[in-house]
């Protein structure tokens, strides 16, 4: 690597680290006013992990995915929301689980989280086997989340979901602040993300990736990290079932909003990403997602061993795409 190029990764490299920066500090910002709202209403960490962070943290993938397409990258808008959801279970789940103790409690509102997970998983590989994702398809899937958060909602209400004993660590003075704070933490793991992928994509333009591999490996990576910061700092406040709705949530919100919307933008045809993402990609998404179903039902307790091997997998993962990528 001449100096040239080592010059020309400097803006992008400090994109990064202040896209890490922002995303630590807004996660925080977001974990909190969570958690006190959900004391405030009466819902559940697992409701709002569901629904207000999944939302949240998944805005970067959203964002990533629709100004691909408009460009006539559907490969990115693909690969970001598959390795999105391999980096949610693997990479985030993984590190929580070596930063912090994560205990699972299995009620029916896990299971038919974790069902419904697994029926938009099989939805996806389906419409992808299909050959093309329509507009029809897209206000499909968009109208089956809206239904289903809508549900969840209710159920809410109606105290059908178990409610814990959580309190956020700060009491705030007025009613407005926490609000502002969960909006502003919002908005800055999208900003936070978007200056990381950035850096990244510029990165590895320069040192010359293939596109493909920076939308399932770096893109991906960068728009989890929303995810992976919210995640750890509400694993590390003991707050183990919001982190757990939250990636259940985002993954459901990855298929059905941000394919399905983009869908409506722009139908997304398989002639125009490639053959690997259906013959590989989407199956070790739906591998990934079904041993993730198990682990919540079948286990009390995700221990370190098990996440150590949940990022040594998503390691080697990425290894893996790169050698079939760059001898294709």
């Amino acid at each position: 690597m001449d100096l040239l190029t080592i010059q020309s990764l400097l803006i992008p490299a400090c994109l990064m680290i202040a896209g890490i920066v922002l995303l630590i500090k807004a996660g925080d910002w977001t974990v909190e006013s969570a958690v006190f709202i959900a004391g405030r209403y009466g819902l559940s960490p697992m409701v709002v992990g569901f629904t207000i962070l999944a939302f949240g943290t998944s805005l970067p993938e959203l964002l990533v995915s629709v100004l691909a397409v408009l460009r006539g990258s559907d490969g990115i808008a693909m690969g970001n929301v598959i390795g999105s959801n391999i980096a949610n279970i693997m990479m985030v789940i993984g590190s929580a689980c070596l930063i912090a103790k994560i205990y699972v409690t299995v009620n029916k509102a896990l299971v038919r989280d974790v069902t419904f997970m697994l029926l938009s998983s099989l939805l996806l590989l389906g419409l992808m086997t299909y050959g093309e994702i329509t507009r029809i398809s897209g206000i499909f899937m968009v109208l089956i989340l809206i239904v289903y958060v809508f549900i969840q909602y209710r159920m809410a209400q109606r105290g059908e979901q178990k409610v814990e004993e959580i309190s956020a660590e700060h009491e705030f003075k007025d009613t407005y602040t926490p609000y502002v704070l969960l909006l502003m933490g919002l908005v800055g793991v999208a900003v936070g993300a978007e200056l990381l992928v950035r850096g990244a994509s510029e990165s590895a333009s320069i040192i010359g990736v293939p596109e493909a591999v920076i939308a399932l490996s770096i893109i991906a990576f960068g728009t989890s990290l929303p995810e992976l910061s919210t995640s750890i700092i509400a694993a590390k406040k003991g707050h183990s079932d919001m982190m757990i709705g939250n990636i259940i949530g985002s993954n459901v919100f990855n298929i059905l909003m941000i394919i399905g919307f983009t869908a409506l933008i722009q139908p997304i045809s398989s002639a125009t990403y490639s053959p690997q993402l259906l013959e590989f990609d989407i199956w070790v998404m739906i591998a990934i997602t079904v041993a993730f179903a198990f682990l919540l039902l079948g286990y009390k307790k995700i221990t370190k061993i098990i996440g150590a091997l949940l990022v040594a997998g998503y390691i080697a993962y990425n290894i893996f795409i790169y050698a079939i990528y760059f001898n294709s």
